[in-house]
């Protein structure tokens, strides 16, 4: 989900995604793309190719992982 979409920026640090436990990042991407609101133009992805895509993100630094100091919340936001 977009900052423009909610309203909401991020005040945070970042983390690097290859320092989180493996199955840590794998909940916390299960969770982000199976939000209400997320938009996945493909309807026929599994949870599985979702995840890939968002792993793939990561690793290509287009999306990254921000620990929010005010909610005290990890999420995955769109690099800039």
């Amino acid at each position: 989900m977009s900052q423009e979409k909610t309203g909401h920026h991020e005040e945070g640090i970042e983390v690097p995604y290859d320092q989180i436990p493996p199955d840590t990042l794998q909940r916390m991407i299960q969770e982000f793309v199976t939000r209400d609101g997320a938009d996945w133009g493909d309807v026929g992805c599994t949870l599985e190719d979702k995840v890939e895509q968002v792993l793939q993100q990561l690793r290509n630094r287009k999306v990254k992982v921000v620990f929010d100091l005010t909610s005290q919340t990890a999420n995955l936001v769109v690099c800039r």
